[in-house]
């Protein structure tokens, strides 16, 4: 590639990849996460109700996540920046559809199945595949970055987002996040090598003599599931996954998708309520940072410890906050620190049990728990609302489910040892 031969010399060019992946990240979860501005004004424009809406929100977050394990391994067989464009494109056409829809039927296929897949071929499996390709040293640092930038792309869009509602209508909501989404395939295509290899260097770390990556398998769907198969038979894996579950339900399932929807509630106008995730997602981007360079140094399982149990006095907390701007900044920041900070732990604990070449697999499937998790609490959070009339309950709930989960990832690594990888067990053919 002519541009690492510019480089080459100056800096590793793995710290290329990894402004390039975080732009595609911030992108994707951007678009993602738009839904969580148009409750309202498609509930205006159509006549749909919250629930409805939710429901289509839901299948994008389930869908987001079951898509994980399998983008990592078509990842493996046809490689990073394909699968990547590929979900650029998906997410650039379904958007601009969503333009014409009458119906609500319409609203679940395009924001809800089509962006649910074309965000999920780009989503933190993809940082985790790209952290262990081109980094020995620094992973957990990187993959920091990354997990801060997926969260980032979800948060700090959505006050502009919000402003562009109420001054040009859902629609050109949909038309910019489209446009953002095809602008970005380009840069993808021209400055994202599949290996450190094919721009003559090794990972980031590495001796120049360790051996390269073992070929890729030319079975996505035997990869994936027989990473499952790996995974299944350990109760690390479980309990990842059960964790992940309770992040996904009380970050991307409530806070994203209801926050604003619940200051509505009371009397805080969007964009002002949007701005609360702004805030959050600036603060993302130094706590999951931070939380990466404190993976590479410290016990990862203490700091889920912290993280979730923090995050849950958090919520529990919210309902009784009094709804200002004083209480509300201060709960933004402090959830914004602790956001997605639980990622890089959860991949390092992954790699550390089933090996370097599975573990991105292998943290596929434990994100499809994070978004069960989201999808779960995004679609009862909406009921709930409906049928109650307050978002108190699901928030409530939430909190509990991150005590639990704080003293659970204590157990993991103890007692059992994972089955491993690569070591032992063939995935694919």
């Amino acid at each position: 590639m002519v541009f690492a031969r510019l480089v080459a010399g100056r800096f590793h060019y793995g710290w290329i990849v990894v402004g390039v992946v975080f732009v595609a990240l911030l992108a994707a979860a951007g678009i993602r996460a738009t839904p969580g501005v148009l409750i309202v004004p498609l509930q205006d424009a159509f006549g749909w109700s919250r629930a409805t809406i939710s429901l289509a929100i839901a299948i994008n977050l389930l869908l987001y996540g079951l898509m994980g394990p399998f983008a990592a391994a078509l990842m493996q067989s046809i490689g990073v920046r394909r699968t990547v464009v590929g979900g650029l494109v998906l997410l650039a056409a379904s958007v601009a559809a969503s333009t014409a829809m009458t119906a609500s039927w319409q609203l679940i296929l395009t924001w809800g199945v089509l962006v649910g897949f074309g965000s999920g071929m780009i989503a933190l499996v993809m940082g985790a595949t790209v952290a262990n390709r081109w980094f020995t040293t620094h992973r957990g640092l990187v993959m920091g970055i990354f997990s801060a930038s997926s969260a980032t792309g979800q948060l700090v869009f959505l006050p502009m987002l919000g402003w562009v509602v109420d001054h040009g209508g859902w629609r050109a909501v949909a038309w910019i996040v489209g446009a953002a989404a095809a602008a970005i395939v380009p840069l993808v295509w021209l400055l994202l090598p599949e290996q450190p290899r094919d721009v003559g260097a090794a990972a980031y770390g590495a001796k120049v003599d360790q051996p390269p990556t073992a070929p890729p398998a030319s079975n996505p769907i035997g990869v994936a599931f027989g990473a499952l198969g790996v995974g299944a038979q350990s109760r690390d894996f479980w309990l990842l996954f059960a964790s992940f579950f309770v992040c996904g339900a009380s970050t991307n399932g409530l806070i994203g998708t209801h926050l604003i929807s619940y200051c509505l509630d009371q009397g805080i106008p969007e964009v002002h309520a949007a701005s609360l995730l702004a805030l959050m997602g600036m603060f993302d981007l130094a706590g999951t940072t931070l939380s990466g360079w404190l993976t590479d140094r410290y016990d990862s399982r203490v700091l889920l410890f912290w993280y979730y149990g923090l995050r849950g006095l958090s919520l529990l907390y919210l309902p009784f906050s009094g709804f200002n701007a004083v209480t509300l900044s201060i709960f933004a920041m402090f959830y914004g620190l602790d956001w997605l900070a639980t990622v890089p732990p959860t991949v390092r604990l992954a790699t550390d049990a089933f090996g370097k070449q599975t573990a991105p697999v292998i943290f596929g499937w434990i994100f499809v728990g994070h978004q069960l998790g989201a999808a779960s609490i995004a679609l009862v959070a909406g009921a709930m609302r409906a049928a109650l009339g307050s978002y108190g309950p699901p928030v409530m709930i939430s909190g509990m489910l991150c005590i639990v989960a704080a003293i659970a990832v204590l157990w993991i690594g103890r007692g059992t040892r994972a089955a491993r990888g690569p070591e032992s067990v063939a995935l694919g053919a």
